[in-house]
């Protein structure tokens, strides 16, 4: 008998084959039958016509390493259709923990908070922090999480654990590399995907300082890709600050040395696709080329939507990373407000973000394009979803000068929310080219971190809503393939990302002429009542996982069947060779 009996669907299987209607019939957690008419009698059933059913979807790069403890439901992904996450990107995990040292929890917690935008109290009141080795970490979410969750091992927390605050700006002797590589064996022989590390100039801990896979030299990189290629199943992700713009030579060469050192795929996010900067995306793509050449593979992420971002003068943002303005943006309030009012402290700031240092974050300095949000005192009363230029306009200032001054009324808590430049047909033209690539792939969503910041977690529904209705630039099989079939192949997960008979019942079944994200909106539910940005699904009618359903309606069942993806045991080797 079967568990439960999926009738009359249109499924999309994840191969890119044309959708077929179909009857899924799911049984101990498998896909058991996909067949035009099945009559084998199921403890349940639904009819599905008019309805697609895919494969679950899976986002290559998150950060639900946290998250998980207190929303095992890894939410909103799990909402719009992520069935798998990868975590522990960009060099960054909570484990493994030196037991020696207990101060070490905190500076890993007040380093997430500041460089992922994670809630500080969140993280202290969230997690149960019981953990030392990353074993013990994965033991810690085995049988609590409703999605499938793999994670890298975070280069910052090898080095923390051996070295000790000498991670920070040090180099490890001989003694000291022996022992992260045998930590990180360690944690590859209990399930670790891989290595993640960053050398991004954007990467701060909660000091300030370069955290410290930053201080790394290619020799310690490349010993450690070379550990990885000892295990099966295993992976490699990488930032770099050219990642934000455009590679250097050096950048590239180290890319190409890893992959092929490893014998493994590298991802790096996020290529940004924009066609006022035509040069960016045939440079970024040279890593690829020249790693293929030399035995290697090199991937880049891109997001097929442009995620919700809202900003502010008076806390943390993406406008912290401009050259020359985190010093003034990271002033006491009363200060900043003084600096900000400066017409040539403005001035300067201007010039600077206009720079070619800084990189892309020039796309967030067209401030008449910028909408008020949220306002918190009298003096800004109706100006929430107003265009600043027109406000500008209407008060004969500079762009930037208008919100500096709602901001002060504010007190700097007003948020700001910046319309995208990109947004025209010559750049989605781009994207949809690009997206052909081979060694260009879907993800980048950073779901689980920069919670009050931005939300990318909804780009799955999203982008099938605006394949299906919007500018139609990739048919549905290819757009659902590229959402669930590729990113599986990169990761060699087993038996997941297609609609086959005896694969695992990681599925979605939505509706195409509903399928789609609502605006992003914050919400106060984290542990603490720290925000978050939230977006609700549309037209997704119900998530299994594993075959157990996990939401109907964009509810969330209560069952927790997800499985702590292990490299070997739930991944297979995708060599470079």
């Amino acid at each position: 008998m079967l568990d439960h009996l999926i009738k009359g669907a249109a499924v999309v299987d994840g191969t890119g084959a044309a959708a077929r209607v179909a009857d899924v019939g799911i049984r101990d957690g498998r896909v058991a039958v996909v067949a035009p008419s099945v009559t084998e009698e199921s403890r349940t059933r639904e009819e599905a016509h008019g309805l697609c059913l895919a494969p679950g979807f899976v986002d290559p790069h998150t950060h639900y390493d946290a998250q998980l403890f207190w929303d095992p439901y890894a939410t909103p992904s799990l909402n719009h259709g992520v069935t798998t996450v990868a975590g522990g990107n960009c060099g960054f995990t909570l484990a493994p923990l030196n037991p020696e040292r207990p101060e070490d929890a905190d500076y890993t917690r007040r380093m997430m908070s500041k460089v992922e935008g994670m809630s500080l109290v969140a993280l202290e009141e969230g997690a149960p922090w019981s953990w030392h080795s990353f074993g013990e970490y994965l033991d810690a979410l085995e049988g609590r999480i409703a999605v499938n969750a793999g994670f890298m091992v975070g280069h910052c927390a090898l080095r923390r654990y051996v070295m000790g605050a000498d991670a920070v700006g040090g180099q490890p002797s001989g003694e000291q590399l022996e022992r992260m590589l045998a930590l990180f064996h360690e944690a590859m022989d209990a399930g670790a995907w891989g290595l993640s590390t960053t050398q991004s100039s954007t990467h701060s801990d909660g000091d300030g300082k370069p955290v410290a896979s930053r201080h790394a030299g290619p020799a310690e990189l490349l010993a450690l890709s070379r550990a990885v290629a000892e295990h099966e199943g295993t992976q490699l992700e990488a930032i770099v600050a050219g990642c934000l713009d455009q590679f250097s030579d050096a950048e590239i060469e180290l890319f190409v040395d890893m992959s092929a050192a490893a014998g493994r795929p590298l991802n790096w996010n996020v290529l940004t696709i924009d066609a006022a900067v035509p040069e960016r995306v045939p440079r970024q793509l040279v890593a690829s080329e020249r790693a293929r050449k030399a035995g290697g593979r090199v991937v880049a992420l891109t997001m097929p939507i442009l995620t919700p971002m809202n900003m502010s003068l008076g806390t943390f943002c993406a406008l912290n990373l401009i050259p020359g303005w985190g010093e003034i943006l990271g002033l006491p309030v009363p200060e900043r407000i003084a600096k900000l009012r400066d017409p040539d402290v403005r001035a300067e700031m201007l010039r600077r973000a206009g720079s070619k240092e800084a990189g892309v974050f020039r796309r967030l300095t067209h401030f008449g394009r910028y909408v008020i949000g949220d306002t918190y005192s009298a003096e800004n009363e109706g100006l929430t979803g107003r265009v600043v230029r027109d406000i500008a306009a209407e008060r004969g200032q500079e762009a930037f000068e208008c919100i500096v001054e709602i901001c002060a009324n504010d007190g700097m808590r007003t948020v700001l929310w910046p319309m995208p430049t990109d947004n025209d047909p010559d750049s989605w033209a781009l994207r949809a080219e690009t997206w052909s690539h081979e060694d260009v792939m879907l993800g980048g969503s950073d779901a689980g971190a920069h919670l009050d910041r931005m939300c990318g977690a909804p780009y799955t529904t999203r982008f099938l809503g605006d394949c299906l209705r919007g500018r139609k630039l990739m048919g549905l099989e290819q757009a659902v393939k590229m959402l669930t079939d590729d990113p599986a192949r990169l990761f060699g997960l087993r038996e997941r990302g297609r609609i086959a008979e005896g694969f695992h019942a990681d599925l979605v079944l939505f509706d195409p002429e509903r399928i789609d994200a609502g605006k992003a909106t914050l919400v106060h539910d984290l542990p603490g009542d720290s925000p978050r940005l939230d977006s609700k699904a549309i037209g997704v009618n119900a998530v299994w996982v594993n075959g157990v359903e996990v939401i109907r309606d964009d509810v969330v069942s209560g069952a927790v069947p997800g499985t702590v993806l292990r490299s070997g045991r739930d991944t297979r080797t995708v060599s470079t060779r």
